[in-house]
């Protein structure tokens, strides 16, 4: 989930720290690397964010090469919620209606312990309604409750609808474990607005993809291996 708002990161300790930085990361000197709380990198249309969002954070490396090649070393030793969402953002900022075409491309590689999910965080301009896709999900549930499911575009999803006191948020939650591949996301987009009516002709504002943390301990590496979004 997209997370802007500031807190109060918890003092940083230079041998928990070490440690740390030491396991994390590529194998050879990244292009930037950070391990603030908010660190980000830009290149054009793309911002990659370190986002540990969570008031229980305990340590996240982010480290990037460009927009398609980027990951985290990350720990997180809290139990319950959200740490962290590294993402990948672009804005896009039209119209649904507008839209022809809206599609992303991934590569991922994802550790085998935890407590995540892989996710595209997909936003309206307004903010009050947010889209999910999670394609690999470890220990973790969505918000709200389960409305069905549906196939769109030869993938099925079981649907969760929910609130979280500030905006809507709709959960597709991918069947299978994908890691890599191509989501239409304009057809889900139409089917949240034409089909079921939950939302209006509304203007997509953010498009993120990463993976939402609750817990990993001991750290795990998270890689983004390529990754483009596209829209006309």
């Amino acid at each position: 989930m997209r997370r802007n708002n500031l807190f109060k990161g918890i003092a940083g300790v230079l041998t928990a720290g070490t440690i740390a930085v030491l396991a994390a990361g590529p194998a050879q000197a990244a292009t930037y690397s950070s391990s603030d709380q908010y660190a980000s990198w830009t290149d054009g249309t793309y911002t990659v964010y370190n986002d540990e969002w969570g008031s229980n954070y305990t340590y996240q490396g982010l480290w990037v090469n460009s927009a398609s090649n980027w990951g985290v070393w990350s720990q997180q030793d809290y139990t319950s919620g959200v740490e962290a969402y590294p993402n990948v953002s672009r804005t896009v900022d039209k119209s649904i209606s507008s839209l022809s075409s809206v599609t992303s491309t991934y590569s991922v590689t994802d550790p085998s312990a935890g407590s995540y999910e892989t996710a595209y965080d997909i936003w309206t301009e307004d903010g009050a309604n947010e889209i999910m896709i999670w394609t690999d999900v470890h220990n973790v549930g969505p918000l709200g409750s389960s409305v069905g499911t549906v196939t769109l575009d030869g993938q099925t999803y079981t649907v969760y609808k929910g609130t979280n006191g500030s905006n809507n948020v709709y959960s597709f939650v991918d069947s299978s474990t994908v890691t890599s591949g191509t989501f239409n996301i304009l057809d889900i987009l139409k089917w949240i607005q034409n089909t079921k009516g939950w939302m209006s002709n509304e203007t997509l504002g953010q498009v993120q993809f990463g993976w939402e943390i609750t817990t990993e301990n001991p750290g795990q590496d998270f890689t983004v291996n390529s990754y483009s979004v596209s829209f006309s």
